[in-house]
């Protein structure tokens, strides 16, 4: 005693050593190794619960449960019976004993290793574990004892870690389902007990309006239900200990709902218990009444640090709040269940009704609060839930409960629109417009599958759907919104790369549009008055401008007008952006029963954009610079972005008019035009420049009118970017604008033949066009070395970064386009490729200028590669291979991320391109750039990360695979329609099993992208020429690939592809099952390293003889969890341990 006494004291003081500040770092090292060296001693545990028994230094009693911690769950195995009979007895006797005085993590420590001992010795050699449970949960000074005790059980039991084998997983699952209706029967009474005793002995509620109130407003959503009078009883008063009490078993409930199935075993009782609690959340008393069962036992009141008591009602809100959150915690682990048992449904349906009386508590306003004032008193955590609730019954439940009579949705949906617009903050307003989204898909998604009853559907939402559009869009206007509007950040960038604004205003105009699609009509004659009322202020600043010299002044100055002002330019952008959002629902087969409306729209955003480039609003000087410039800006391009999102329909009513008077349609283009054309200079603020950019790129390429080309503002605009003596619009706009007059000349004009498409007077033009875009490119043709003067390479290198983008906009905008068009275009850059080719060895060594260069030459090849012909693509590749040397492509690629690095993968992703090409063309070239993969490419990747390079790399080595199989396996038309002949012919082996082994390198290695990349590239060669099926690799690599595989799942490196990996194992399997089970599966057990000959008996005879596939994926799952667990318990084992 003596002795242990003594190694107390120095544990004690080592230990309170290790956490003082002035402990050096190789000190607490020191400590630490003695401390592992004392807790590895056989029979430390008797140590350590002298040391629990007598100590109160909670590191000690921390670091002897950890010692505890260690035995059961590593070493379990080999601790004699007698001293495990020892531990099972002296714990629960100890945290009897104690548990009032241990601090309450110690507590807990402790409960986890009893439960712990419990998931291993239950019920065989601890029969009584759960009986002691149940008992402590029914003994009045016990009870939060026992149920921390089964919450922890709940945990470790029914969702255990991955140290028990599959079979005592199943087990312990068996034996805790058979205790449920026990446990929860318990958990209900105790709830019931505790809800009783405060409710009868609380006073009276006060005097304001609640349960007569809440009668009659029940009265439409229930429906006479039978829980609505025992749902308006008056809230309970809970002392400290109950309110405890009450938490550890709605906590319980809470981890036993996550994973038992939904059953009659959660009782109408049980749920309407659990709401009680629920209410607690709705709770806005101010003042805490004094409360009578609150014993001096509970300590001293709260004080705030001065000596003074602080009033217990923030506190007692804050605990009532804390039973509202765990019990809505409750609910929505039952909700969120998919399944839902047939015998379950009605329970279901109660449950929603009682949440519903909370929604209606919530969304009631009152003498003293308005809806939104109670909301905002109310705990975040607890609306949070709410919130959740609401979304998981609309996104899981609302098609099994829609159609109910006992379920009034349209009242449903009442409470939904004051809950959703009475939102204290942003991120609740947004997570609620996320549930009228889903509620708006649902609905859609029914009339579509209902077409002929598609209009009563409607009229019972109709209402609704009109009240939400219109007050969604009166969140977006400052007009009536304008102090939560403020708020919103409109600068910093999310991870979505938007502004909290821009997404605040995506989100409300997605509501808009689904609102659209099901009410049109309704929607546009909502969303065009105001529209109209904004654009009349904005078209009325004429009269207020005032021009001195060239100098436009804006007459408006005080500041209540310039805030008026400010106020209408906003929400015009915004509402702007809603009626460019809603394009979509004018065309197709609604154009014509649509065309007054949307010609109305187009013809205002037509006017408007006229008016704002003729009046050069974005120039003018205002009273407040900073605020309306960039107003006044941003409506403008708004207007411009609106216009072209109309060009589809434009399109259409082109096609429409084709034959007919054009003098409408002829009168919409050419304004549009002139609107944007004068926005086309430097001068012009950007985001209004590329506002008028890409208008006019969506007039060439969607609506390609016959009349634009010749069009005088058009003609102006040629001369603007053919002229050398201009001022450059910057590099974004100035391709933009290339693109659209390339487009002009190339794409085919709609609904014409082709002896009407002028091709020859449009081809003559873009030839001039691509001429006058590289006159100085063009002149760099003779270089065959670098010039020496920085300043001179400098020019060079700016003439080369300036023209290639401008030249793969102009490709890449026709990749998709007739044949007429690419012949054409690659008539007109033939000279300015031929000078590409002949400088890219010369720039060899820059890769800035390489990777402007392989970019062009990428778009060239994925749109062009047919017009450029064999010969002068064969001389393309061969320049690169000559090129990429392994010096270079080592240079390059050992620089990660760099632009050496991007010019080799764009160089792998053009002969991707190559080697995709059908026919015989490029065959030739298969043996270079399989030698360029695996001699060059692969050696310097192998065992580096560089995933940009290895993704196209093996990408470029599947489609090798994939588009030139007989390349590899030649297979004659008569073997293939003769069953039972010889194998296939097998030509270029080397080259095969070199990638093969490529493929399999790449899953020992742990990028998972990669892996996964590969997983679904040797399955796609599976799926299209039965790659496993093949003699080369059955024999000789197949059972390699399942070994990978398999090693993969046990070392648990890529988790997240356990679905992946686990059928491709099957599907190699698959190829001969017989020879997988006889032959695999016996050697992969005997190569296993840590595991006896008994354990591989029981891992061989649990892996069943199945040959589908959810049989096959769980005897994997079993192997996996067996074979690691086996070997976790076999590395615990003391040394000499015999193994029975």
């Amino acid at each position: 005693m003596a002795s242990e006494e003594a190694s107390l004291r120095a544990l004690e003081s080592l230990m309170t050593e290790f956490f003082h500040s002035c402990t050096t770092n190789e000190r607490k090292r020191e400590i630490e190794e003695l401390l592992n060296n004392f807790a590895q001693q056989t029979g430390a545990w008797r140590h350590c619960l002298f040391f629990l028994s007598n100590t109160r230094n909670e590191y000690v009693m921390m670091y002897s449960l950890t010692v505890f911690e260690n035995l059961v769950n590593k070493q379990w195995l080999g601790v004699a019976s007698q001293d495990k009979m020892e531990i099972r007895n002296c714990l629960p006797k100890l945290l009897l004993a104690q548990h009032k005085v241990m601090p309450y993590f110690i507590r807990n420590k402790l409960c986890k290793v009893i439960v712990d001992i419990g998931r291993q010795d239950w019920p065989m050699f601890y029969h009584d574990f759960f009986t002691n449970i149940l008992q402590l949960i029914q003994s009045p000074g016990l009870a939060s004892l026992g149920l921390v005790l089964l919450k922890t059980t709940s945990e470790e039991l029914a969702c255990p870690r991955e140290d028990l084998s599959v079979a005592r997983r199943d087990e312990l699952r068996k034996l805790l389902l058979e205790q449920v209706p026990t446990v929860l029967g318990l958990l209900t009474g105790i709830l019931e007990s505790y809800w009783d005793k405060h409710n009868v002995m609380g006073t009276t509620p006060p005097p304001s309006p609640t349960s007569g109130e809440d009668v009659e407003l029940l009265g439409s959503l229930f429906q006479g239900s039978q829980y609505s009078k025992l749902l308006c009883q008056p809230m309970a008063e809970l002392d400290q200990d109950s309110h405890q009490l009450c938490c550890l078993v709605l906590e319980s409930l809470a981890h036993l709902f996550s994973w038992i199935p939904l059953s009659t075993s959660i009782t109408p009782t049980l749920l309407a218990s659990i709401f009680h609690f629920a209410r607690f959340g709705c709770d806005l008393r101010t003042k805490a009444k004094p409360d009578p069962f609150i014993s001096s036992s509970n300590g001293p009141p709260s004080s705030n640090g001065d000596g003074r008591s602080l009033p217990q009602s923030a506190e007692g809100k804050q605990d009532r709040a804390r039973l509202g959150v765990l019990a809505m915690t409750c609910v929505n682990e039952l909700v969120s269940k998919n399944c839902v048992p047939l015998d379950f449904e009605e329970y279901l349906l109660r449950m929603f009704q009682q949440t519903f009386f909370l929604l209606q508590r919530l969304t009631r306003e009152n003498n003293s609060h308005t809806v939104k004032g109670k909301l905002q008193e109310l705990d975040e955590c607890y609306l949070e839930k709410f919130t959740d609730f609401l979304r998981l019954f609309v996104s899981v439940h609302l098609r099994r409960i829609e159609s109910s009579p006992q379920f009034p949705i349209v009242e449903f949906l009442a409470l939904l629109f004051k809950y959703t617009f009475n939102q204290p903050n942003h991120e609740g307003y947004f997570a609620c417009l996320e549930i009228w989204t889903v509620f708006l898909d649902f609905l859609t998604t029914k009339i579509k599958s209902r077409l002929a009853d598609r209009e009563s559907v409607l009229n019972r939402y109709k209402d609704a759907l009109g009240l939400l559009l219109r007050e969604v869009l009166n969140r977006i206007q400052f007009r009536y919104n304008q102090a939560q509007l403020e708020e919103l950040d409109d600068e910093a960038l999310d991870d979505d790369q938007q502004t909290e604004w821009q997404r605040y205003l995506r989100q409300s105009l997605e509501v808009v549009a689904k609102v659209m699609e099901l009410l049109p009509s309704h929607a546009f004659t909502t969303l065009f008055p105001i529209l109209q009322e904004n654009l009349d202020v904005y078209l009325g600043l004429q009269q207020f401008i005032v021009t001195t010299g060239t100098v436009g002044r804006l007459n408006i100055s005080a500041e209540n007008d310039c805030r008026r002002l400010h106020c209408s330019l906003r929400d015009l952008s915004s509402l702007l952006q809603a009626v460019g959002r809603l394009s979509e629902y004018f065309i197709g087969d609604v154009f014509a029963s649509r065309f007054n409306d949307a010609v109305a729209v187009v013809e205002r955003l037509v006017e408007v954009t006229c008016y704002g480039s003729q009046s050069s609003l974005y120039d003018l000087e205002t009273a407040v610079p900073s605020v309306l410039k960039p107003d006044l800006i941003d409506v403008h391009a708004q207007a411009l972005a609106a216009l072209q999102a109309y060009s589809h329909w434009l399109a259409q009513f082109y096609s429409e008019v084709q034959r007919q008077n054009q003098s409408r349609f002829v009168s919409l283009i050419t304004s549009a035009v002139d609107a944007s054309s004068p926005l086309l200079t430097p001068k012009v603020p950007e985001k209004l420049l590329l506002s008028a950019c890409h208008l006019l790129v969506s007039m060439a390429s969607t609506v390609r009118p016959v009349f634009l080309v010749s069009l005088p503002a058009i003609q102006s605009t040629f001369r603007l970017i053919t002229e050398n003596n201009s001022p450059g619009l910057p590099p974004e706009a100035h391709m933009l604008v290339c693109r659209a007059l390339s487009n002009m000349l190339l794409l085919p004009w709609p609904s014409l033949p082709e002896s009407e498409q002028q091709w020859q007077t449009r081809s003559s033009s873009h030839a001039s066009l691509v001429a006058a875009l590289t006159r100085d490119y063009r002149t760099l043709r003779g270089t065959t070395s670098l010039p020496q003067g920085s300043t001179e390479l400098g020019n060079m290198k700016a003439v080369m970064q300036q023209t290639l983008p401008v030249l793969r906009e102009v490709v890449d905008s026709i990749s998709g386009e007739s044949t007429k068009s690419r012949q054409i275009c690659y008539q007109s850059l033939q000279e300015s490729v031929q000078v590409s080719l002949a400088l890219f060895p010369v720039f060899i060594q820059h890769p800035d200028v390489t990777d402007e260069m392989l970019s062009f030459f990428l778009t060239l090849f994925q749109a062009l590669r047919v017009q450029m012909g064999v010969a002068f693509t064969g001389q393309i590749i061969h320049t690169f291979l000559s090129m990429f040397t392994r010096e270079q492509l080592a240079a390059s690629i050992l620089q990660e991320g760099s632009a050496g690095c991007r010019v080799v993968q764009k160089f792998l992703k053009i002969l991707q391109v190559v080697v995709q090409e059908p026919g015989q063309a490029f065959k030739p070239f298969l043996p270079n750039i399989l030698s360029l993969c695996m001699e060059q490419v692969y050696p310097i990747v192998a065992e580096r990360s560089s995933p940009d390079i290895k993704g196209e790399m093996f990408e470029l080595l599947y489609q090798v695979l994939h588009q030139n199989w007989r390349y590899f396996f030649k297979t004659s038309v008569l073997a293939s329609v003769q069953r039972g002949v010889a194998e296939d012919t097998m030509e270029n082996e080397a080259q095969f099993t070199a990638a093969m082994q490529a493929f399999g390198q790449s899953f020992l290695q742990p990028d998972i992208h990669i892996f996964k990349q590969n997983v679904c590239y040797l399955e796609a060669l599976n799926s299209k020429h039965k790659l496993y099926h093949r003699k080369l690799f059955r024999t000789s690599m197949l059972f390699h690939f399942i070994n990978v595989l398999l090693q993969v799942l046990l070392h648990k490196s890529h988790d997240l592809l356990q679905e992946e990996i686990t059928l491709a194992v099957y599907n190699m399997a698959a190829v001969d099952f017989d020879a997988f089970y006889s032959g695999f599966m016996p050697e992969f057990l005997t190569g296993c390293q840590g595991v006896d000959s008994n354990q591989r008996t029981v891992l061989a005879r649990n892996f069943k003889l199945e040959r589908d596939l959810p049989s096959f994926t769980q005897s994997v799952h079993r192997l996996v969890n067996d074979l690691r667990y086996y070997r976790l318990c076999n590395s615990s084992l003391p040394t000499g341990t015999i193994k029975l």
